[in-house]
């Protein structure tokens, strides 16, 4: 579906991507795992263009739209880019004065009828088992349940990509199950997700294949299988063991 290639980024001198490549196909979860500091998120933000990197290039497989990092991207491409993916970050980012339910049909009231735009968001905060908290302000709501509130309008616009930024970062430990869960099921349904997240076990279960980036670079990369099971590289299996993660252990999906 979408395939990036030698995408740099520096900040004030900094280089934090140094050259990262990187294909996903549709239905695809992707992890990506690393120390703090190795340039997960900033890789994400790329892919969207809440960062812009100096080289690379960006390209969807069908030939719909293609990126020169190395130009000046139109604003035209950059709407487009933006309608193919949405972003789940950290800390939520609703709007504290709307309720859920306004929160989810923000992003389709421009494109669609309110009414068919206030249906599509009762069936996605029904999906995300917040039925319940439709009226509800984010202040009224805990961290999870916000967080779900995130996934909700993130697919709202029904995005080819889904980008998650450690969303599970911010939360009490007793809330991250429930975030996780519904992952779990957007997963089972076939969205295409990448995932930055530390949480390891999730990565085993989910994804299809897991990244590990350090320094600003992609380490190594493989099935999720094959990269708790097999590390290929030694920062691989040093970052595993510094994790408490067992290297070359059966386990199941």
């Amino acid at each position: 579906m979408l395939e990036v290639n030698n995408i740099h980024k520096t900040f004030n001198g900094n280089s934090v991507l140094k050259g990262i490549d990187f294909h996903i196909e549709k239905g695809e979860v992707v992890a990506i795992l690393g120390p703090s500091g190795s340039g997960k998120t900033t890789f994400l933000r790329c892919l969207n263009l809440l960062e812009r990197p100096e080289l690379g290039t960006l390209r969807f497989c069908d030939g719909s739209l293609t990126l020169d990092f190395s130009h000046k991207i139109s604003k035209s491409d950059e709407l487009a880019l933006r309608r193919r993916s949405s972003m789940v970050f950290q800390q939520y980012n609703l709007f504290p004065h709307r309720t859920a339910l306004e929160n989810v049909m923000e992003g389709m009231v421009v494109v669609q009828k309110k009414s068919k735009a206030e249906q599509r968001a009762v069936e996605l905060l029904t999906k995300v088992g917040l039925k319940d908290k439709m009226q509800l302000y984010p202040s009224q709501l805990s961290g999870g349940q916000q967080q779900r509130v995130g996934i909700a309008r993130a697919l709202a616009v029904q995005p080819d990509i889904i980008l998650l930024d450690e969303p599970t970062s911010a939360l009490d430990p007793e809330l991250v199950g429930e975030v996780l869960q519904t992952l779990k099921l957007l997963a089972q349904e076939g969205w295409t997700m990448i995932i930055v997240t530390h949480e390891m076990q999730f990565a085993r279960d989910v994804a299809d294949r897991v990244i590990l980036m350090a320094d600003g670079n992609v380490v190594e990369q493989n099935s999720a299988r094959e990269f708790f099971e097999n590390p290929q590289h030694e920062r691989t299996k040093q970052f595993l063991l510094q994790a408490k993660i067992p290297v070359c252990v059966e386990y199941e999906i």
